[in-house]
């Protein structure tokens, strides 16, 4: 039977997951949080594609510096 000191890595990752109260129940929260966070943010892009105007003429600059109030 091994000792305390010479425990596999994978036992030693679970052990200071679980002190730092990281547990599958919460590690499976958190990715899937994540995971919805990157629809959202990939949907939010997508629909600012859609929003903006067809690009300009091959001959015009659409690239011109725009004020912008801060409140």
């Amino acid at each position: 039977m091994p000792s305390e000191t010479s425990k596999k890595a994978c036992c030693l990752i679970s052990e200071v997951l679980e002190e730092a109260g990281l547990d599958r129940r919460k590690a499976r929260a958190l990715r899937r949080q994540l995971l919805q966070g990157v629809v959202t943010l990939c949907q939010w892009q997508l629909a600012r594609m859609e929003e903006e105007p067809a690009p300009a003429a091959a001959g015009k600059s659409s690239k011109k510096a725009r004020k912008v109030s801060l409140d």
